[in-house]
């Protein structure tokens, strides 16, 4: 009896252990009852839609790319269904991502980036976000190394980027990344470039970030 009670222990107890590391990357919590009023500042201006329609029309060089970010798992944290693509192809996004924020010490703030495993299940469903409740958190996967750390330089203003070299990235022969990000409330900055392993940059704008103008702060369904 003493060794089946032993047996059904350690049972137990590894089924416990995979149960908790079931998707370490990422950690899905209660919302803090105590607000943090800079992070709720920071959530609530990332979210909209956006486009750089005004810049394309300026500057020949940068195109007219849409951007749709809406709050998702509301009650669980400050999590954000990102959505990029070409404006008159929104139906064929080139980036879906989910962003997670917090505040990552006193002064300043992390967005963790995820991407989602099947994601053209999940194009246009910006204009629905409750419909993500259904989507499981196994079906993230985070880009370590490639969160933006953010620090609020004003009223309405948040400014951040990558670190040094932490982002990898294969595309177009790069070997890594880097994010510069300038949000206020009419619009967010957004200068993303590739660099191979010499240092020279082989993708992304190369006079200064896109320039998404908000033009809607409300999703169709809530």
């Amino acid at each position: 009896m003493h060794r089946v009670l032993i047996i059904l222990l350690v049972f137990l107890m590894f089924s416990c252990q995979n149960s908790k590391n079931k998707n370490p990357e990422i950690s899905i919590t209660e919302k803090p009852e105590k607000i943090d009023a800079e992070l709720e500042e920071l959530f609530n201006l990332m979210q909209g839609s956006f486009n750089s329609e005004k810049q394309s029309i300026t500057d020949s060089t940068y195109f007219n790319i849409s951007l749709h970010m809406y709050p998702v798992w509301e009650e669980k944290g400050y999590f954000l269904y990102v959505e990029q693509a070409m404006f008159a192809q929104q139906d064929k996004p080139y980036r879906q991502r989910i962003y997670k924020l917090k505040r990552l010490d006193e002064t300043s703030f992390t967005s963790s980036i995820y991407t989602i495993l099947n994601d053209s299940l999940w194009v246009g469903k910006w204009k629905s976000p409750k419909g993500f409740d259904s989507l499981e958190f196994e079906d993230l996967s985070l880009r370590n190394g490639c969160d933006v750390i953010l620090v609020k330089s004003g009223e309405n203003h948040f400014k951040g980027r990558t670190r040094e070299y932490s982002c990898e990235s294969t595309l177009r022969g790069a070997s890594y990344a880097t994010s510069e990000v300038v949000i206020t409330a009419d619009k967010i900055i957004s200068w993303d470039r590739g660099f191979d392993p010499e240092g020279h940059q082989v993708w992304g704008a190369e006079l200064g970030g896109y320039i998404f103008n908000k033009i809607s702060h409300q999703n169709v369904d809530n």
